[in-house]
């Protein structure tokens, strides 16, 4: 799918993998929408690449509903769908304060995994009554995580609504196989985003240490570059990526 001149939803678009990749797809030309629970990142980001901008909650059905109309009556139906809104908790099932409170990990489920499959159910729906072209209607790219895989001590919420993600990708890209959209998932390793870059220079090259080749944290422009290059290949559906360098977690 040729990007110039289309219109793409990105979630969490403000920062980190996100506000690369909406870089990235304004740079081929995209009309982007830049969706983030941070009203002000978004605004700087759609700013800076000659978007729109909207803020909200990704599992929020009236909140995804608006930006996508906004997106809409903008620059007419977005194609491309990139979901990257996601938070992490880092909690142990039992630990010194007793059980895993429920609620945060509920919270991790809802924005992560609900999250994720309300934008791509609202985006699919609509996107399955516009004109194809060419082959396709459209495509969507969800965000898991090596944690899919390899969740480590205290990640059982952010692992299952990873794991999550990744198990929906087939059954969703075979759902919407009729309807022409496809559906992939980029599983990132460690990447240098908000979260890391809070930590000194050398707390970040003793955790870029971990991975085999390149022996670095991974940048978001190259989860952008990945993003785009399943946009734009045909024959990517149905599946789950991970970019990571080769690496596989530990446990904690």
């Amino acid at each position: 799918m040729d990007l110039n001149n289309l219109t793409a939803l990105v979630t969490g678009g403000g920062s980190g993998l996100g506000a690369a990749t909406a870089r990235a797809l304004a740079s081929k030309g995209a009309k982007v929408t830049v969706f983030d629970l941070n009203r002000e990142n978004a605004e700087s980001v759609a700013q800076e690449i000659g978007g729109i901008a909207t803020s909200g909650d990704v599992a929020n059905e009236t909140h995804l509903s608006a930006a996508l109309d906004l997106g809409e009556a903008a620059h007419g139906i977005a194609r491309v769908l990139i979901n990257c809104a996601g938070i992490g908790e880092a909690i142990k099932t039992v630990g010194k304060n007793g059980a895993h409170p429920l609620d945060k990990y509920k919270r991790v489920i809802e924005v992560n995994l609900i999250g994720t499959f309300n934008a791509t159910r609202l985006m699919a729906e609509r996107l399955s009554l516009a004109e194809p072209i060419g082959e396709e209607r459209g495509v969507i790219v969800n965000t898991a995580s090596v944690a899919a895989y390899d969740g480590q001590i205290g990640q059982a919420a952010y692992s299952a609504s990873k794991g999550g993600i990744v198990g929906m990708t087939l059954p969703i890209a075979r759902d919407l196989a009729q309807s022409r959209i496809r559906v992939c998932t980029i599983a990132p390793g460690l990447f240098l985003t908000p979260l890391l870059k809070g930590l000194s220079d050398e707390a970040r090259a003793s955790i870029g240490a971990q991975v085999p080749h390149p022996s670095r944290l991974g940048q978001p422009d190259e989860y952008a570059q990945l993003a785009l290059h399943i946009i734009e290949n045909p024959m990517l559906n149905g599946e789950t990526i991970r970019l990571d360098g080769g690496i596989r977690m530990a446990q904690r």
